[in-house]
């Protein structure tokens, strides 16, 4: 009897294990562009990314959270990185973005946290940067902090998002495989009328067109007319007929990350691409939506130190001509992990009872297969 048991429970292990590892668009066959993503499929194949979570799920309502991206593991306050910010539609609350366009670079992490827990967010980015070792003198901080309103599930108005979670998110930020869907800033998110969340891929560039990697992580909570792969699943599923059937407004947060030696103009340029991907989605960026795009450049040699005795600042950069690549892996990232959040999410209930379906991915991919997209 206990070694039924025991084979039972083996079982039912293996196959938790397998759905667990479905979560994912190419687990099931689907292949978005023609790029090749990276070993994890993930931001983190940029080397030196990190990213952390912190998730809040407490009684029926609170359903939110924070996720923090490193550009390195270093005092980026110390070792600045090339960065640009892109608006897509500027209904939002993002923090730190005049800095970053006027001197061109990051000196924090980035965190991604609820429309209203954007203020506490800088303050313990601040908190964070002020007392790291070597940062003693110093005596102003740019803090880059996006949001997506999770209302909706979220007891947003109790402003339950602590300074400790967002030192909790970074000091957990970690390489290697990114945890996706219901977590972090994702937690209680709403994308295409369904559990939104957090999703992340990644695109490697052919040696002849230099080799980088370009990782994208996406916060996932707007509306428009889903596709997958090209495949008009909104339409079929009757989300539109004279109007949409759910709001469609939101936010969507793209972080681009890549190891090209880019400056800030060039990032910008990179940044913009991504909202093609989000595009490529279905995604509309409807008036009440907040979609941003962070792109940062993380190669070592293009790093901006905060003190230098030197006057002058030289560092290699692309040509406007090795671009084309690094725009099209951009796309395609974005695509694919906007996809990945839908994939990976999964049913909520949360605030007043309010409650989000998954994704119904077996209609979804049973769309897929007839149109030939699965292989």
């Amino acid at each position: 009897m206990k070694k039924k048991s025991f084979t039972t429970l083996l079982l039912l292990a293996v196959l938790f294990s397998i759905s667990a590892q479905q979560s994912r668009l190419r687990d099931h066959g689907i292949e978005i562009g023609v790029l090749k993503p990276g070993p994890l499929n993930a931001i983190t194949d940029v080397p030196g990314v990190q990213v952390g979570h912190s998730t809040l799920k407490k009684g029926d309502s609170v359903r939110t959270g924070v996720t923090a991206i490193l550009p390195h593991s270093s005092n980026i306050f110390q070792q600045k990185v090339p960065a640009a910010i892109y608006l897509g539609n500027g209904f939002g609350k993002l923090a730190g973005y005049s800095q970053v366009k006027e001197l061109g670079n990051l000196e924090t992490p980035i965190v991604l946290t609820n429309t209203l827990g954007v203020a506490t967010a800088v303050n313990a980015l601040v908190g964070y940067t002020l007392f790291l070792p070597g940062n003693e003198t110093v005596r102003s901080v740019n803090a880059v902090v996006g949001e997506t309103n999770d209302g909706y599930l979220n007891d947003i108005r109790g402003r339950h998002v602590t300074e400790k979670d967002v030192n909790n998110a970074i000091e957990n930020a970690e390489g290697g495989q990114v945890e996706e869907g219901n977590v972090g800033a994702g937690t209680g998110t709403i994308c295409f009328g369904f559990k939104g969340g957090i999703g992340t891929s990644s695109r490697v560039l052919p040696k002849k067109s230099g080799g980088y990697t370009v990782g994208v992580l996406a916060q996932t909570n707007f509306g428009g007319m889903l596709k997958v792969a090209g495949v008009d699943v909104g339409k079929q599923m009757g989300h539109y007929s004279d109007n949409f059937k759910y709001a469609t407004d939101g936010s969507c947060m793209m972080i681009v990350l890549t190891d090209a030696p880019l400056d800030s103009r060039n990032l910008e340029r990179l940044a913009k691409r991504a909202m093609l991907g989000l595009a490529r989605t279905g995604g509309i960026a409807s008036n009440g939506s907040g979609d941003y795009v962070i792109a940062v450049s993380t190669a070592e040699e293009c790093r901006i130190p905060y003190k230098n005795d030197s006057a002058l600042q030289t560092v290699p950069t692309l040509r406007n001509s090795a671009m084309t690549p690094l725009f099209l892996a951009t796309i395609e990232a974005t695509e694919e992990a906007i996809l990945n959040s839908l994939f990976a999410a999964e049913t909520m209930t949360g605030r007043n009872g309010h409650k989000i379906e998954a994704l119904p991915k077996k209609k979804v991919l049973e769309m897929l297969k007839a149109a030939g997209k699965i292989r």
